[in-house]
């Protein structure tokens, strides 16, 4: 091994650690020489293969952008292909908003903010990240300031212009856009939909579209079939729940690019309005924001949920259930 590369991953310290992916799971290390905190990816070989993970290797190493997290290395062991990422030290997203708690519409709005910057600079490369989904967002702490990243590039893809990309699904479609889970081309949109599932969740500390069987799920996503529960959004602004919906459209040339949703009143720092002159609104960005705590006790039990869902099957064999369904309006 190279002076780079990090010790063997340990069990040190778990507390930051990604769960268990479908094809990879992911620990904190510490690198040898500079001692920097860095996280290991180890891909299973017997599960993905090596064109498939130098794909993701490839990607990563064209990307540079503070909202995404940078891959260091790469190398090879007996059973696994290892990437070493940027370790981000305030762990998965979700984690925590729960431990800082204080959760406000402003800050839920910052935090999505630097989301969508990630989006609009892949987007802007073509690029799809087509597994969106609050495990793959983490947070850093810069000079005291949390900064959001979002990590996990095993699904992206490089769109062409001129061809389709079908994009298989496993597991839970939780976060998936309609048109994945119907099988039709993936498209940047896709990403779109994903962070209004995303939004969702922050604000809310419930799934808008889960429901007791993998069939339904995919069902409820697929009519646009959710809603927002006054005991779940009490005291969610009607501008926020209009950022869901507008990110929430079934047909994904109606969703607003990354660029277009950062925007959006909503979206805007409190004091700053997208008013389309120079000058501050302070007014209509308190309307944006207002300053009552949002709750996230809920999300708790969603992420306990999160972390012991372990269903791999392909949604691609519910696929003519799907279009029966859909088809007779049953």
């Amino acid at each position: 091994t190279s002076e780079s590369d990090p010790k063997e991953p340990s069990s040190r310290d778990t507390s930051f650690l990604v769960p268990r992916g479908r094809f990879s799971v992911t620990k904190r290390c510490d690198q040898r020489g500079s001692k920097r905190t860095v996280a290991a990816k180890l891909v299973n070989k017997k599960l993905l293969r090596r064109d498939q993970v130098l794909q993701e290797i490839r990607l990563l190493q064209t990307l540079d952008h503070p909202n995404l997290v940078r891959l260091l290395d790469t190398y090879e062991i007996a059973n696994s292909y290892v990437l070493v990422l940027e370790m981000a030290d305030q762990g998965r997203f979700l984690d925590y908003i729960v431990s800082w708690g204080n959760l406000t519409e402003e800050k839920a709005a910052l935090y999505l903010r630097e989301i969508l910057e990630a989006l609009r600079y892949l987007h802007n490369w073509g690029i799809a990240h087509l597994d969106l989904k609050p495990e793959n967002i983490v947070v850093e702490h810069v000079s005291s300031q949390p900064v959001i990243k979002l990590t996990d590039f095993g699904d992206a893809v490089q769109l062409s212009p001129t061809s389709s990309y079908f994009h298989p699904l496993l597991g839970s479609p939780e976060f998936s856009a309609p048109e994945l889970v119907l099988g039709q081309p993936a498209s940047l949109m896709s990403d779109i939909w994903s962070l209004g599932v995303v939004t969702y969740v922050v604000l809310s500390g419930a799934s808008p579209f889960l429901d007791e069987s993998l069939e339904e799920t995919c069902l409820n996503i697929c009519r646009l079939d959710f809603s927002f529960p006054e005991d779940y959004f009490q005291g969610v602004s009607a501008a926020a729940r209009d950022f869901v919906c507008l990110l929430l459209q079934s047909e994904p040339e109606r969703r607003p690019s990354a660029a277009s949703c950062l925007r959006e009143p909503w979206l805007q720092p409190r004091g700053v309005a997208n008013t389309g002159s120079a000058t501050f609104n302070h007014t209509q960005a308190s309307q944006n924001h207002p300053a009552s705590h949002l709750d996230t006790s809920r999300l708790i039990s969603f992420i306990e949920r999160r972390k012991h869902q372990n269903d791999v099957r392909p949604v691609d064999a519910i696929k003519a259930f799907l279009h029966t369904r859909l088809l007779y309006h049953i």
